[in-house]
């Protein structure tokens, strides 16, 4: 396989590592960066061909620091990588690796929060109902994706209700008292607040 990897590097967990860093001068890279009216520094290092662990997997290292206008340390994380690494890829790289972590907290937040219930379902059944809930809540969640990125009535329905939460808690007390010919109906009608169309 021509696969790459991108990790977080924890030193607790990589103390190979650590050891290799501890000591020597790193080559740096500052970028200044302004949002509204902050300031901030990006500061990162890398060491090239470190060992994972003893004589294991040799890997490449990158660290992101952000630093705000009073000297503060604000984010600070480090990866390791089987990607090249110096001053020309070390910014994208740590980018890509905070989007890494950025994706997957909000995907978990939003499973958790925000009306999929994901925590709850883990308490039930004692061999496989949980597994089954979470599941189908993983399954729910991918088809509701796909409704975000390429359905226009729900993405318009869901900007009409606020919140995901809002529009399943709509969805839910809408299909309790009517029936829809059609799903495309049923998000028309929650998207324009238009009257659900009669049955014949």
């Amino acid at each position: 396989m021509d696969g790459h990897f991108l990790f977080v590097c924890k030193p607790s967990s990589h103390q190979t590592i650590e050891e290799y860093l501890t000591g020597i001068e790193l080559p740096t890279l500052t970028h200044k960066v302004k949002r509204g009216r902050e300031r901030f520094d990006y500061r990162y290092r890398w060491l090239s061909d470190v060992p994972l662990r003893g004589d294991a997997l040799i890997v490449n290292w990158l660290m992101i620091e952000i630093v705000n206008a009073a000297g503060t340390v604000t984010y600070r994380n480090s990866f390791i990588t089987d990607l090249e690494v110096g001053p020309d890829t070390v910014a994208e790289l740590a980018a890509c690796g905070r989007a890494r972590w950025k994706i997957e907290n909000e995907s978990f937040n939003v499973l958790k929060n925000n009306g999929y219930n994901l925590e709850h379902n883990f308490g039930h059944g004692e061999v496989n109902l949980s597994a089954v809930f979470v599941s189908l809540n993983l399954l729910a969640f991918a088809f509701h994706t796909v409704c975000d990125l390429a359905e226009d009535l729900w993405r318009k329905a869901m900007e009409k209700m606020g919140t995901r939460s809002g529009f399943f808690e709509n969805l839910r007390s809408i299909t309790t008292f009517l029936i829809f010919p059609t799903w495309d109906d049923l998000l028309a009608t929650l998207a324009f607040a238009r009257p659900p169309p009669t049955a014949l």
